[in-house]
């Protein structure tokens, strides 16, 4: 256990992001894990006036934390003219941006456990001018490592499931998939579990495709790729089954975690087991960070509906183990 906080950004401040991060600060503001929200004051004072108007709001820079209160570190990345629950605003997403960044520099800087980052919006970054495919992709960016090392691994639903590739052309992804690549996604897996407390896991790697190939019958890609992958990593040591498709491997409860060939294989079960309440780690960098399995639900944001149990299930994964 660390007695370091966990910081939890705001995500889009258009979407939902705000009110569950106020309201999974209000859950854990008597009891802990203690956490620190990022984003912009104006925004979280918003929100705390409608979910939490009875605890007092407490800028962590000033120090001298006593009572129950809700942490949060102030960054000023959204204008007010663009804060508008419910719209897709390039603004928006650049502030989404500017909150991780400051959230991952507070945790590089020693000053926090972990971070969690709320739902996002692709569609608002990018019309900012920032490329971005996910949290994974910008926390490599962000920690000067290469884009190909981290990867994000869903949990929830009894599952933990690893993915190769994430959010992009399905062909595009299918080509970009090598032996090393799932190699070092396997070694990203186990590293990832060993700080979830699970040591000496059992891995199992998804076919490509149908029926990891059917020997050759279903197309060479699992000779050619997973395979030779799987025989590197048995030979390192590691407890790797398959490639063996993935409707089947699914069914192996002996695996601690999953291999996914793409974002449907790995998604699709989760979503399933877990919906809403599931936690996307983004794992390979020097950060341990975690988005919730859902997104920013602009239909829905601003109403004061919005479900905190992801975050406050995500929160509960990176606080439990140091």
């Amino acid at each position: 256990m660390t007695n370091l906080p966990i910081a939890v950004t705001i995500g889009d401040p258009n979407g939902i992001g705000p009110e569950i991060a106020v309201k999974a600060a209000v859950a854990f503001a008597a009891t802990g894990p203690r956490i620190v929200l990022v984003g912009d004051k104006f925004i979280i004072e918003h929100y705390a006036r409608r979910h939490a108007p009875d605890i007092a709001l407490h800028d962590v820079r000033e120090g001298g934390v006593t009572g129950r209160c809700i942490e949060y570190l102030p960054i000023d990345a959204m204008t007010p003219d663009a804060f508008a629950p419910g719209r897709v605003e390039a603004v928006a997403g650049a502030a989404m941006v500017a909150y991780a960044a400051a959230a991952v520099d507070f945790a590089r800087a020693g000053k926090a456990h972990a971070v969690v980052g709320c739902p996002h919006n692709e569609t608002a970054v990018n019309r900012a001018g920032i490329p971005f495919t996910g949290y994974p992709g910008l926390l490599a960016r962000l920690t000067n490592v290469p884009e190909e090392s981290v990867f994000m691994m869903l949990v929830g639903g009894g599952l933990r499931i690893l993915h190769i590739t994430l959010h992009e052309r399905t062909a595009d992804a299918i080509a970009r998939i090598t032996p090393e690549l799932v190699v070092a996604g396997v070694h990203a897996c186990a590293k990832a579990l060993a700080t979830l407390g699970v040591a000496n896991p059992r891995i199992g790697v998804f076919g490509i495709n149908p029926h990891a190939g059917e020997g050759g019958l279903f197309g060479d890609d699992d000779d050619r790729i997973n395979v030779p992958a799987v025989a590197r990593l048995r030979a390192q040591g590691l407890d790797v089954v398959g490639p063996v498709g993935a409707d089947v491997m699914l069914g192996d409860k002996s695996c601690d975690a999953y291999i996914a060939m793409i974002h449907d294989q790995g998604h699709i079960p989760v979503k399933l087991m877990a919906g809403r309440h599931a936690s996307a780690l983004s794992i390979g960098s020097d950060v341990l960070f975690s988005s919730t399995g859902h997104g920013s639900a602009f239909d829905i944001a601003g109403q004061g509906i919005a479900d905190p149990e992801g975050v406050i299930r995500t929160v509960r994964l990176l606080a439990g183990h140091s």
